[in-house]
């Protein structure tokens, strides 16, 4: 079992900067790969950013590509989530999930935080 807290949401203008954390309970956290998904309202939960356990793979979604970063540190049991040149439709509530590959489908992932919020005004 995993316990996943996300936290680091909060409210910022287009073009600004925010960076998300997920902390991870658990001893065996480098185990596993790290995901990055959201939920916009009145949508279904999609795909952002999938990180490999090592650190050292990346794969981001088009709309994110260039301008989100996610990275781990694995001594503090931890995955961020960078976000730069943010823009009102990245406004959703951000969920940080466990793996066992890289993928990028929901149903691939195991388990789940829940979620914190990130709104983007114009």
């Amino acid at each position: 079992q995993v316990q996943l807290v996300e936290s680091g949401g909060g409210l910022v203008q287009a073009g600004g900067s925010l960076r998300l954390s997920c902390a991870a309970s658990g001893r065996t956290f480098s185990s596993y790969v790290m995901g990055w998904f959201r939920q916009i309202p009145g949508k279904e939960r999609e795909f952002v950013a999938t990180i490999n356990r090592s650190g050292g793979a990346t794969v981001y979604a088009d709309s994110v590509k260039g301008r989100f970063t996610i990275s781990r540190d694995n001594a503090k049991n931890t995955v961020y989530l960078q976000m730069n040149s943010l823009k009102p439709e990245d406004t959703a509530v951000y969920y940080c999930a466990t793996g066992r590959w890289i993928a990028t489908r929901l149903e691939e992932y195991d388990y789940w935080g829940q979620g914190t919020q990130v709104t983007v005004s114009s």
